[in-house]
């Protein structure tokens, strides 16, 4: 999905208010997994913009009072550890993105989401929407929701390096580094970590 196919969206389609989601956190091994809806305004361009996965945490963090301040809505939701291993990633990922979604004001009439997944076992994506494989390097207004569910989940797994610094989640963001399986080696598990993945 390009930018130009979303314009043709709002001019085509008849749709005042499209929303990119996307979310972040799915393959860490402790910490909640986050998500991001943000409705930006009809060709707007913020400069630098793209996909999160592709910048510097300093730019991340550059943009993401930027991205705010430029969208016409943007809301940010989180899914807790615990929740991920009593369900499943899959549901807790597109549960994290319904709550966003669902917490923009004004409220979206079409959604663009990050991924070919639009559902788990225990939750969907209700509103009218479309699937973007790579979206957050396509669609500016995923790549936007893309930033700040990294900053934000970033900023809680920074958070929690000062609760259980043994781990040193403010470095790997509970990713699955070798640092980070040798101190859940060395100490166990703590009550962030998620106990329905591999950790070894």
């Amino acid at each position: 999905m390009n930018l130009w196919q979303e314009e043709s969206l709002y001019r085509e389609k008849g749709y005042t208010a499209i929303c990119g989601c996307d979310e972040a956190g799915a393959g860490p091994l402790a910490g909640p997994v986050y998500a991001a809806a943000v409705i930006l305004p009809f060709g707007v361009d913020i400069p630098g913009l793209n996909d999160s996965k592709q910048l510097t945490e300093k730019k991340r963090e550059s943009l993401f009072p930027v991205i705010r301040q430029t969208a016409v809505a943007w809301a940010i939701a989180e899914v807790s550890a615990e929740e991920i291993d009593a369900t499943d990633i899959l549901t807790a990922r597109i549960k994290a993105m319904e709550l966003a979604i669902s917490r923009l004001s004004p409220k979206a009439d079409f959604a663009l989401i990050d991924g070919n997944r639009d559902h788990g076992k225990g939750a969907a994506i209700t509103l009218t929407h479309q699937c973007v494989v790579k979206g957050d390097s396509l669609s500016a207004s995923i790549a936007a929701a893309s930033v700040l569910a990294k900053v934000s989940r970033d900023r809680v797994m920074a958070e929690l390096d000062m609760q259980y610094p043994q781990y040193g989640f403010a470095k790997h963001k509970g990713y699955p580094t070798k640092a980070h399986k040798e101190a859940i080696a060395r100490y166990g598990l703590c009550p962030e970590h998620r106990r329905s993945y591999k950790w070894t």
